[in-house]
């Protein structure tokens, strides 16, 4: 069981760095979602630029400890995606590359808001 709970783990931080990637525009059809992306990104950028630990990663490691077996011996991007989704040595253009997607997504949700909001010379008259 604890083996099968380290592994879920592992689907979640995927999960996760999908909904890092894709949120904001999930938020272009369901914009109250914008909230939980933001927070989101910037929870992700506490962890990658200060000593923040990870919670999805210590729950890992104690799951698999609780499973017999050794915890990460790196972070889940050093393990999982490294090498993986983008070069080893390619760390930097990744980040860079992910926060133009994610912002390109919330410069579109600006503009889609801002679309659908009405003018104040098409606005009725209050009363």
């Amino acid at each position: 069981m604890w083996r099968a709970l380290a592994d879920g783990m592992v689907g979640i931080h995927y999960a996760y760095m999908a909904y890092m990637l894709v949120g904001g525009f999930i938020a272009w059809r369901w914009p109250k979602t914008i909230v939980l992306h933001v927070l989101a990104v910037v929870w992700a950028v506490l962890i990658v630029t200060t000593k923040v630990p990870c919670p999805l990663t210590a729950l890992q490691n104690n799951f698999r400890e609780r499973a017999g077996d050794e915890p990460l011996s790196s972070s889940f991007i050093n393990i999982y995606i490294r090498g993986t989704f983008y070069p080893e040595g390619q760390q930097t253009l990744a980040r860079v590359a992910a926060g133009v997607v994610i912002l390109a997504s919330w410069v579109g949700y600006y503009y889609l808001r801002r679309a659908h909001r009405p003018s104040s010379a098409t606005a009725l008259p209050r009363p």
